[in-house]
């Protein structure tokens, strides 16, 4: 299907993300007022700033929450794109639907301690849903992508900045120890964001300088079912050539792929980092 000459996702493609919007906005509004907010801990960005609002005004957190994304949204739709600014926007809509009804529910405790811990591991699975169906609860994280590319500070840091901030006036309104709780909670929530966002079994990228590069990149392939590159360089002591394997395994893998490169030849050089993101790179197993 188009429209005005731009090809749009399927419609199949379109109900995935939106359950996962749906999914991940209720999830995160049931962290938020079951666990976080009875107990006066808030979580950053322009959710804080609408919990703030809401303690001071008396006006529905709701309603703040739409009304401080909307200029966020417009400009993620003139400067960082449509999809982005359209998926977060169904997003907090959905959000403010269900922040009303978990409101009204009895909090699930009252102990500020159990409420940091699960409330921030919550949130972050609902944060992580969302992101992974394309959209965003926080506005300034539109913001801080653009802002990416006008200065020098990364996304990470603007944020940071944002959220270090707004966390520290929890303390001015609520109490310091709210403060101080709502920091440990950002900082759960983060650890559960990137374990949904990237999955459980994190992939990591390899480099193998070896004499014996065939050897290797066939066992990489036939035992271990993964697809190699071979990458042409040159030694920088003795100028001769040499052949560089890069591949892309799971976390769970590396000790495997250790010992059966070492196996076949113990000086083999191995450098194993992270990857954040891998599409492909995995073979189909030969059925017999």
């Amino acid at each position: 299907m188009t429209i005005a000459g731009k090809r749009l996702p399927p419609v199949k493609s379109i109900l995935e993300h939106v359950l996962g919007l749906f999914l991940g906005a209720m999830i995160y509004s049931a962290g938020l007022n079951l666990f976080l907010v009875p107990n006066e801990i808030i979580d950053g960005g322009v959710v804080g700033v609408g919990l703030i609002l809401t303690e001071l005004t008396g006006i529905s957190f709701s309603v703040w929450v739409v009304l401080l994304n909307i200029p966020f949204f417009f400009l993620g739709y003139k400067k960082v794109g449509a999809s982005l600014a359209a998926y977060a926007s169904v997003a907090v809509v959905i959000l403010s639907f269900w922040s009303p009804i978990f409101e009204a529910m009895e909090p699930i405790t009252r102990d500020p301690f159990l409420a940091t811990i699960f409330g921030g591991m919550i949130i972050g699975i609902g944060v992580g849903l969302v992101i992974r169906s394309g959209g965003s609860l926080d506005g300034t994280e539109i913001m801080a992508i653009w802002l990416d590319r006008k200065t020098a500070f990364s996304i990470g840091e603007i944020v940071m900045f944002f959220n270090v901030f707004i966390l520290g006036s929890a303390g001015f309104v609520f109490s310091w120890n709210s403060a101080m709780y709502s920091l440990v909670a950002y900082f759960i929530c983060s650890k559960m964001i990137d374990i949904v966002s990237n999955g459980l079994d994190e992939s990591k990228g390899v480099f193998i300088v070896t004499e014996k590069s065939d050897a290797v990149a066939d066992a990489v392939m036939n035992q271990m079912h993964r697809a190699v590159t071979l990458l042409h360089g040159e030694g920088g002591f003795l100028k001769n050539d040499k052949e560089i394997i890069y591949c892309v395994i799971s976390r769970l893998e590396v000790t495997r792929l250790k010992y059966l490169t070492h196996e076949i030849d113990p000086q083999a050089f191995l450098s194993i980092f992270d990857v954040r993101e891998v599409q492909g790179g995995f073979m189909k197993k030969r059925r017999h």
